[in-house]
């Protein structure tokens, strides 16, 4: 399945990447996130019945996961709201990670460079043949 496409006016990297990490900060909220990844969709109360917290708790916590993108809400029988994940946000999140690591290895590997060139390597002493003295 291709990954979900951002919404037309997505707002920038950085602003995306902030959301998915303020939510992803919480460990209640990546509880409900891995419970979603491997169970598929689900109400607030599937989750209540897997998770040891309260569907209340959960519902809040996936309005939360909504309002980041990284749940979607879908509209079910008999007014049950099912939440699915979204990737899109998550790789939104990992390309800002892999860009700052990108700024970060290169003056990085430069100072590690400069550092290799400019410490004296310690020399090796010179080997002397030492011989039995007589005396």
């Amino acid at each position: 399945m291709p990954p979900d496409p951002l919404p037309p006016a997505a707002p920038g990297i950085e602003a995306v990447a902030e959301q998915v990490f303020a939510a992803l900060a919480d460990p209640t909220r990546r509880a409900i996130l891995a419970a979603l990844a491997s169970g598929g969709p689900a109400t607030a109360t599937d989750l209540a019945a897997r998770l040891p917290i309260t569907r209340q708790a959960i519902a809040k916590h996936l309005a939360l996961l909504a309002q980041a993108g990284l749940a979607t809400a879908e509209p079910g029988e008999r007014r049950r709201v099912r939440y699915r994940v979204r990737s899109a946000p998550m790789q939104v999140a990992q390309q800002f990670l892999a860009a700052l690591a990108r700024d970060w290895d290169s003056p990085l590997g430069a100072l590690k460079d400069h550092l290799d060139r400019s410490v004296p390597q310690p020399a090796t002493p010179p080997r002397h043949e030492t011989r039995g003295h007589h005396g």
